[in-house]
């Protein structure tokens, strides 16, 4: 008798499969590669031969999940330039400061995950560090570069993908502070702290202030042009 074997593109998939329902079932926490080996009917041996780590099998299920995004894939499929680039920064932005405000206790979760693992080993957050770059970096540095050919913004001295790391560790702390059931530190109305956070971080990287008016205050200056045709109307 023959036997078919299996594809390593299939055989990934089938481990994927296996993990997602047992971190949906079990949490991060409570689920161990061995548990994800048992559900997909391989050995342990066998799941770390497509993935190094319980952090690896995580990380992946999160790029998976990003890329089954449309307007995430959409924003990433862009042309680069200094609207990409305030785009990409506003996107984080809502993503971090809805995970306090919103219901959804995974992304709550994933939250505390990052925080916990930069006072431990370091694991979770280094795999999640690589994917994030994996998936935006790369358009992130190439629009940063257009909004300085553009005059949008000043060049960086250092590694340009720094910026990013600053501006995503900065929203992160902010989105931590207002976790907890009662928020450590009251920012004020979430509009508003929006609206900060964005100028404040796309200062930080370097866009000059008529640029952010222009791209960040595009929704603004549109309400703004209605109420006023609506009035002469």
């Amino acid at each position: 008798m023959s036997s078919l074997r299996m594809t390593s593109d299939l055989r990934r998939q089938l481990i994927l499969g296996a993990a997602k329902r047992c971190f949906a079932r079990h949490g991060y926490t409570g689920t161990t590669t061995k548990s994800v080996a048992a559900a997909a009917a391989i050995s342990e041996a066998l799941l770390f031969k497509h993935f190094p780590s319980k952090a690896a099998l995580y990380a992946e299920i999160l790029s998976d999940e990003c890329e089954a995004d449309p307007a995430f894939m959409e924003l990433l499929e862009r042309e680069p330039s200094t609207a990409t680039l305030v785009e990409l920064i506003r996107g984080m932005v809502e993503h971090f400061l809805q995970i306090a405000d919103g219901p959804d206790q995974e992304e709550a979760q994933r939250l505390r995950l990052m925080a916990t693992s930069h006072l431990d080993d370091g694991e979770f957050a280094r795999v999640l560090y690589a994917k994030i770059d994996t998936l935006i970096g790369a358009v992130f540095v190439a629009s940063f570069e257009r909004a300085i050919a553009a005059g949008d913004a000043r060049p960086c001295a250092g590694d340009p993908l720094n910026l990013f790391w600053f501006a995503h560790h900065a929203v992160m702390t902010v989105a931590l502070t207002r976790l907890p059931a009662t928020p450590c530190l009251a920012y004020g109305e979430a509009k508003d702290l929006e609206r900060q956070l964005c100028e404040f971080l796309l200062r930080g990287i370097g866009l000059n202030d008529a640029a952010i008016a222009s791209h960040l205050g595009r929704d603004v200056a549109a309400d703004a042009n209605q109420t006023a045709i609506a009035e002469s109307a």
